[in-house]
């Protein structure tokens, strides 16, 4: 098998026959994939390696799973169904994307980012990290069972997305993806033309969107700046209806001034994204404004193109069965429907928490300084989305 893994000490020989054993055996691996105590799973690994004429020591493939580093990637491996891009990475000057295996574990979790830190810690993902080439994702989706996005979540960012994703994703039905970074890493790519960006975000959506539980919806929610790439995803699932949440600009400021997203971190998400030229500045409440202003405008220039509707937050979280789900196309049952309501209850960011209404108290918190800055940066814009959601027909 493919491995850049050198077999010097007994410990990586253990690793070496364990990697030959378990990734030629589909079956094993969704045995193994969900377990999450170490010695467990070194006592089933072994026993399923000598079970078919190989011998491995428990206490060699504990010792790999306690090592400070994880042991290299397997380079040339293509995954079978049930492995899930984690990142686009870089190899020897090449873009890779590095593979997780979630077997049939659902994504339930706020943020795509927060499976990924779960799956991660897994002994299996320890020990079994793969690589492919970027440029055969497309070969590889084209084999799935792809499900086509049945709806598009865009959004200012604070204002309600990740409650409708949890929603969403409270019907075992649907496969939610929200804010799933190898999506963004092939959106922010600038070496490849339209028609090679359009068939590698299908094959990237189709990879991650994988129903592997037999799912028959597939819903993405984006990052707030993927607004501004409203035509490319549209020339992706040019049949996909989407929606763009947003909020008062008051309360989406002070909860980013409260808190700041990466959005507003320059060195994270750069301010060329925005249409913003920062040399020097300081990526202060205005710039923080400025940024919101660029993704609200984003949707506003691209909703006359038809295919989207716009919600505001207090509209939240009825919208969901009044607005959202009926311009997707989709109908749930009662159940579905009893579930969402559940999910609705419960504090989107932090579910272990009730919800509790914190409109009021933003508003309390904005000083005369921070509105000014809202009405200067925002007021236009913000007037704009309201007036084209209240004059649909």
């Amino acid at each position: 098998m493919p491995t850049s893994l050198e077999t010097k000490t007994p410990a990586l020989d253990a690793l070496a026959s364990l990697r030959a054993v378990v990734l030629s055996d589909v079956a094993l691996q969704e045995a193994l994939c969900d377990i999450e105590d170490f010695s467990i799973f070194a006592a089933r690994t072994t026993e399923a390696a000598r079970a078919r004429g190989v011998r491995l020591d428990a206490e060699a493939v504990k010792a790999l799973l306690y090592a400070p580093s994880r042991p290299p990637s397997i380079d040339g491996l293509a995954p079978s169904p049930g492995w899930l891009p984690a990142e686009v990475v870089q190899v020897e000057g090449r873009a890779a994307v590095a593979w997780l295996r979630f077997g049939r574990r659902r994504l339930t979790e706020s943020f795509y980012d927060h499976a990924l830190a779960r799956q991660r810690f897994l002994p299996f993902n320890r020990l079994f990290g793969v690589r492919t080439p970027l440029s055969d994702l497309e070969a590889w989706a084209a084999a799935l069972p792809a499900l086509e996005p049945a709806g598009l979540i865009f959004h200012m960012s604070r204002c309600g997305s990740t409650l409708a994703a949890r929603m969403l994703a409270a019907s075992p039905d649907n496969v939610v993806l929200s804010e799933a970074p190898p999506l963004d890493a092939v959106v922010r790519r600038a070496d490849l033309a339209d028609d090679a960006k359009v068939a590698l975000l299908r094959a990237m959506v189709a990879a991650l969107g994988q129903a592997r539980n037999g799912e028959s919806r597939l819903f993405l929610k984006l990052d707030c700046w993927h607004s501004l790439d409203l035509p490319l995803f549209r020339r992706a699932f040019p049949d996909t209806p989407w929606v763009f949440l947003y909020r008062d600009p008051v309360e989406v400021l002070v909860s980013h001034i409260r808190r700041r997203g990466i959005q507003m971190t320059p060195s994270l998400v750069p301010p060329a994204t925005f249409g913003i030229d920062l040399p020097d500045g300081v990526p202060d409440e205005d710039y923080c404004a400025r940024v919101l202003a660029a993704v609200c405008a984003g949707a506003a220039r691209h909703h006359p193109a038809g295919g989207g509707r716009l919600v505001n937050y207090r509209q939240l979280p009825e919208a969901l069965f009044a607005e959202i789900l009926p311009h997707f196309g989709v109908a749930v049952s009662e159940t579905e429907a009893q579930a969402m309501r559940a999910a609705a209850l419960r504090d989107a960011k932090t579910p272990e928490q009730v919800f509790a209404p914190d409109g009021q108290a933003k508003q309390q918190a904005a000083t005369p300084a921070l509105r000014a800055i809202c009405e200067r940066r925002l007021g236009e814009v913000y007037r704009r989305l309201e007036a084209m959601r209240t004059s649909r027909s």
